[in-house]
């Protein structure tokens, strides 16, 4: 079984990297072994072993991420209507603005995340010195500014939201696009993807579970806007350290010559071109508008639905084990299929199905069939989250090769910012509907509210995973193609080493 699992581990990460490419044809899986044999002499810096501590220590750079970033996903909307009683209409508006900040410096942060150079690395430096910052920002978009009116906490509100969208964009795309450059070899990769993808799971779960008590228990003496602020000083830290250890305990070793910086018309040019690339964002859209909207509305479904918020606490502690099994899963199916995007599509399609069958549920008379199918259902979510972002690493070498340019952190930058301006339009919208309904903060809710509230935990976002599944049914490369590619690049830089070392050569005669 063990055996099993490592194979199946392994192969997780040499899904296909393109659609419809021009690659040369094996006739057998002799080939494509000959090929992935080729392409593990390439190089022993980059295409050796990853050590089991680096391992563990880039999947805790998203344990880190989560404690800041599900925390405001799951927590923030809940805390500016609840706690600041901000209208849902501003917060509305907030979330659609803050995504035009987005279009605007994601790019740009990736651009110059490429183009960083220093000897600790491209991309490590930014979570070095980005991850305190984040900290300090976290803290002051969850600090309640009681003397102000409406007006000036909706300014605030603004300011110190955008600002951690900047922040958080600093430290979360490097850290993403890291993971490409600790190594080239498909099988260590598929272990740094599967332990980021674990990490986060358990990251998620146990914020859910402790965030409400821990607010709790610093609203004990000085109330609940208090306890939010003193929550998010504690995650903040604990996103900090978690960057650290990730900033020490890696190394990128997958490099791109100084010279290979490329004008931003061109990287949009290559970008357009890689129609795999292009699957992943679309992917990442509708993952970010199923996933976050539907955890801004978890609050409220068990405040004004199950009429009990206490109830999340049971509820996030019940979805655990589903939701690291699932984490788990991605591999196994991935041997069967042989292809990341359809594994994807089955894992979005199976979510949807599942979140649809809990609209018929009430939770308060049938509370176990309830829990079997949010069990279901987050296993199918959290093996979705590993197959999107499974995806991602192996499209820089699709569109290096295709294109001759290698650019990730650009690249990762317009995969952060389709999750974000998904994330923003998922929440957005559940805002706006409540509004529209007439929400009342902390009031009794009418019936249109509670039915929204309803259709945001299930009929909404399984309409969305429908969508992503038809999408990544797209993704039509298979992983032997990926050792092809692998086999190909390596082969340039093989012939352009010897080049440089016959005009090395050259220059050397001359000079004598």
């Amino acid at each position: 079984m063990r055996a099993w699992f490592n194979k199946a581990t392994c192969m997780s990460a040499g899904g296909a990297d393109g659609v419809g490419s021009p690659l040369p044809s094996t006739g057998d899986s002799a080939a494509t072994a000959a090929a992935a044999a080729t392409t593990a002499k390439a190089g022993s810096n980059i295409d050796g072993k990853v050590s089991r501590l680096t391992i563990l220590s880039y999947g805790m750079g998203d344990v880190g991420c989560n404690f800041s970033w599900m925390f405001v996903g799951n927590f923030l909307m809940y805390f500016y209507s609840e706690i600041c009683q901000i209208s849902m209409m501003a917060i509305s508006t907030l979330f659609i603005v803050s995504r035009i900040w987005d279009a605007l410096n994601d790019p740009v942060i990736g651009f110059l995340s490429d183009r960083t150079r220093s000897k600790m690395g491209r991309f490590r430096p930014w979570l070095l010195f980005g991850a305190p910052v984040v900290a300090v920002l976290l803290t002051l978009t969850f600090t309640y500014q009681e003397g102000m009116d409406e007006g000036g906490r909706i300014i605030y509100m603004y300011v110190t939201y955008c600002l951690l969208v900047l922040g958080y964009t600093c430290v979360n795309l490097p850290y993403g696009t890291l993971l490409g450059t600790l190594t080239q070899n498909m099988y260590e990769r598929a272990k740094l993807n599967t332990s980021r993808s674990v990490c986060a799971m358990i990251a998620i779960n146990v914020i859910n579970v402790i965030t409400l008590p821990l607010i709790n228990f610093f609203s004990e003496s000085q109330g609940q806007a208090h306890g939010f602020m003193m929550v998010a000083m504690c995650y903040g830290t604990i996103f900090t350290l978690c960057h650290w250890i990730t900033f020490k305990n890696t190394k990128e070793v997958v490099t791109i010559p100084a010279e290979a910086k490329y004008p931003l018309k061109t990287q949009f040019k290559a970008v357009l071109q890689n129609k795999l690339f292009l699957i992943a964002v679309a992917g990442q859209f509708l993952f970010g508008v199923a996933w976050y909207g539907r955890n801004a509305d978890l609050l409220y479904y068990f405040k004004y639905v199950a009429l009990d918020e206490n109830i999340f606490t049971v509820f996030s502690a019940v979805i655990i084990a589903p939701s690291i099994l699932g984490s788990f899963s991605f591999p196994f199916v991935f041997l069967k299929l042989s292809n990341k995007g359809h594994t994807g599509a089955l894992f979005a399609l199976m979510s949807g199905i599942s979140l649809f069958a809990i609209y018929f549920v009430d939770i308060t008379s049938s509370p176990i069939i309830f829990y079997v199918l949010a069990g279901v259902s987050n296993f199918f979510l959290c093996a979705f989250n590993t197959a999107i972002y499974a995806v991602i690493p192996d499209c820089v070498e699709y569109g290096q090769y295709k294109t001759g340019i290698r650019n990730d952190g650009f690249q990762y930058a317009f995969i952060s910012l389709a999750n974000k301006i998904g994330m923003a339009i998922g929440t957005a919208l559940l805002a706006l509907a409540l509004s529209l309904a007439g929400y009342e903060a902390n009031g009794t809710q009418n019936e249109n509210v509670v039915e929204i509230v309803r259709w945001g935990f299930s009929i909404a976002p399984a309409i969305v995973w429908f969508a992503a599944a038809a999408v990544l049914f797209m993704y039509n490369m298979r992983q032997d193609d990926y050792a092809r590619i692998v086999l190909a690049l390596s082969q340039n830089k093989q012939n352009e080493a010897k080049v440089d070392a016959a005009i090395a050569a050259v220059k050397a005669d001359s000079a004598k």
